[in-house]
């Protein structure tokens, strides 16, 4: 499971490294196989582990491609996925579109999300996280029965 948020960098050759607590892990459950795609309702990017990303690929072969939104879906995710492999140094190469797609330049943040991470712009990650916060603050955000038996 990964979770907690880490600064790190996109290097001159479009790269980042991934952080070294979470590379043990990567190695030994996909051998640093992982799968990125765009997030189609944040300006981030989603970076699953391959066997994550087939559960997913799974689910959206079970929509219909002659049902407009189903198809759609899957054009943007799977037309977006791109493979990635984790070399010897930690270090993962991000593509041109799904660079532009969340803004990325230097400054990022990846944020473990328990079976995936979300990478940001750093600025992106800062203004997510001050809304967030304001919105639950300011009871703006409907509480669900499952998030009221949700105890912290």
């Amino acid at each position: 499971m990964f979770r907690g948020t880490s600064a790190i960098t996109l290097d001159s050759k479009n790269r980042i490294t991934m952080p070294t607590r979470y590379r043990e892990e990567l190695f030994a459950d996909c051998q640093g196989k992982m799968v990125c795609t765009v997030d189609i309702q944040h300006p981030c990017l989603l970076l699953y582990p391959l066997p994550e990303w087939e559960e997913i690929e799974l689910k959206l072969c079970g929509l219909s491609s002659m049902n407009p939104q189903e198809r759609l879906l899957q054009q943007v995710l799977l037309g977006n996925a791109s493979d990635c492999e984790i070399d010897k140094s930690g270090r993962l190469l991000i593509n041109g579109p799904l660079r532009q797609h969340a803004g990325l330049e230097k400054s990022l943040m990846l944020v473990g999300q328990l079976k995936k991470f979300e990478i940001w712009s750093e600025s992106a990650w800062q203004a997510q996280m001050q809304q967030g916060i304001a919105k639950i603050q300011s009871g703006e955000i409907e509480l669900t029965d499952r998030l009221l038996d949700l105890s912290l």
